[in-house]
């Protein structure tokens, strides 16, 4: 029997007290508490949309702003990902996804290689959630992918209203990490790699 995809994280910093626990091959069960509603929902998107199981509980310094609170989830998750991950032996390693919410549409497709890279291109006229700037949504998927050690392409092709536009790319986020992170049964104990290595 496989061993069980799981990883659990705390870090602590003077801005953030984040813990956080992660199963890769779960049901979409989550529990968040970021102290940032929308947030909070976004994060339950990318749970329930990827089918994994999820428990994120944040302490940040919201009173001064929301950007370490998102900044440092993101990277919290990109590490516990790549922990659970272990050697990625007999992953698809590549994920792509395209996904519609009403008038948005979000494309994303990432490599879970290793190497860092990052290209964001989301372009939108009004920011604004009630209080959440989706501007933050950037800071957290460049948190992850610099963590997670992977390829991370984030494509708005299109979309007007900003909660449309960032459910959109959680959620297509969500169903490209979980087409990578699937085990394919045809590559047994291999690394998905022709050099026999993912470079780290």
């Amino acid at each position: 029997m496989a061993q069980p995809r799981i990883a659990e994280l705390t870090r602590n910093t003077k801005e953030t007290q984040i813990q956080m626990e992660l199963n890769l091959d779960g049901t979409g069960v989550s529990e968040i508490e970021t102290g940032i509603p929308f947030f909070d929902h976004m994060l339950t998107l990318f749970a329930r949309h990827g089918l994994f199981d999820l428990k994120v509980k944040v302490v940040g310094d919201i009173e001064v702003d929301y950007h370490h609170t998102v900044e440092d989830t993101g990277i919290v998750l990109g590490q516990l990902v790549k922990n659970a991950l272990g050697e990625k032996r007999g992953i698809r390693r590549y994920g792509f996804f395209i996904l519609p919410m009403d008038e948005s549409l979000a494309r994303v497709a990432l490599d879970l290689s290793n190497r860092q890279a990052f290209v964001y291109h989301v372009d939108y006229k009004d920011p604004m959630v009630r209080d959440f700037s989706i501007g933050l949504v950037k800071e957290f998927f460049q948190a992850f992918a610099n963590e997670a050690g992977c390829n991370l392409h984030i494509h708005l092709e299109y979309g007007e209203e900003p909660h449309h536009i960032a459910e959109a790319i959680f959620k297509c986020f969500a169903r490209a990490l979980d087409v990578a992170t699937t085990i394919d049964p045809r590559l047994g104990d291999a690394l998905p790699s022709t050099k026999g290595t993912l470079s780290s």
